[in-house]
């Protein structure tokens, strides 16, 4: 304890004063100063000892940050009696959970990414390598011209997947750190849904669908119509591969009290059973799914639905059809 400089500072101060009362005292009588004797040493050890036990509860907790430091969350320093000391250890206390939970959110976040990374890696070995294979074919220069401009659509096609992909992902990488940016504005349900039809209505044409609409003009909700329409899209995509040629998509919406409800269905061949758990997780390939599929369009609607504090649910029934249940709650509690 002599090291610390307060600590002699404390000793050399009550023991200049101890001297100066003993000095006084001995103008007054032999049995002043022995009294003042006995008081200072008494003072001057409790003083000591008290100082001394302080010390070793600093020493503890410099241990314990000492701990912490090396990444040992699992102390508990907590303290219910009254005192500096005491709301000292449950100040570190709360910062030991702060740091255990910052370090699971890290690890999370790393682990998150790890397999982005493998999955969009996954994703795009496939395109890349059969591209290398149609390159190759076409350096051949005895190819004849059908078969390279086969090989030259197949690449095309190719292509653009790899760009819808990594549109995709990168919406998905938005969403996931919170830089994407919802519009809180109010969506007429009837206008996002002739604006998620555009892209599909050449493919639904390719396959003699038909479609119907049913729902009033003044029906909608608080959101942000680009990103609804792209996760709408991404259903209706859905829909329309899984149903087949002459099938039937039909959209209806309504609006009460507490949420406004968009409900897509077909009559295609349904999910089955076992898939619907698992439909709106990323990279989620069903039994049902084209080998086409990514399983990616599913998920980006889910992310752009629940990111706008909705819901989407879905229910489906082998060769009957499946429907989709989409409510943008009016308030969120």
């Amino acid at each position: 304890m002599l090291r610390n400089r307060e600590y002699r500072m404390v000793l050399l101060i009550m023991s200049v004063i101890s001297l100066i009362a003993v000095a006084i005292a001995a103008m007054i009588s032999t049995v002043a100063v022995l009294l003042i004797i006995i008081s200072s040493v008494l003072l001057i050890g409790c003083c000591v000892v008290f100082t001394r036990w302080r010390y070793r509860e600093i020493e503890k907790l410099s241990g314990y940050l000492r701990q912490i430091i090396g990444g040992d969350y699992s102390l508990d320093v907590r303290d219910n009696q009254e005192g500096e000391l005491s709301i000292l250890k449950n100040e570190i206390y709360k910062v030991t959970l702060m740091l255990s939970e910052q370090s699971s959110l890290l690890q999370h976040d790393k682990d998150k990414l790890t397999n982005a990374i493998s999955d969009i890696s996954h994703q795009l070995k496939t395109p890349l390598t059969s591209m290398t294979m149609l390159a190759d074919l076409l350096s051949d220069t005895d190819l004849p011209a059908e078969k390279r401009t086969e090989f030259t659509h197949n690449i095309r096609t190719q292509l653009e997947r790899i760009g819808w992909l990594v549109s995709s992902l990168l919406k998905f990488s938005k969403i996931d750190a919170g830089t994407a940016q919802f519009k809180h504005s109010q969506v007429a349900v009837d206008m996002l849904i002739q604006k998620s039809l555009v892209p599909v209505l050449i493919p639904m044409d390719i396959k003699e669908q038909s479609l119907s609409i049913e729902g009033e003009q003044n029906v909608s909700f608080m959101g942000d119509l680009n990103w609804t329409t792209e996760a709408i899209i991404n259903i209706l995509k859905n829909c329309v591969e899984h149903t087949g040629v002459g099938g039937k998509i039909s959209i209806s919406y309504h609006e009460n009290a507490l949420f406004t409800q968009i409900i897509i269905a077909d009559i295609g061949k349904g999910i089955p059973k076992g898939d619907l758990p698992y439909i709106f997780k990323r990279f989620y390939k069903g039994k049902n799914a084209s080998e086409e599929s990514v399983g990616i369009g599913l998920a980006l609607a889910h992310s752009i639905i629940t990111s706008q504090h909705g819901a989407i649910d879905v229910r489906s029934e082998i060769g009957k059809g499946t429907e989709f249940v989409i409510k943008f709650y009016k308030q969120v509690i």
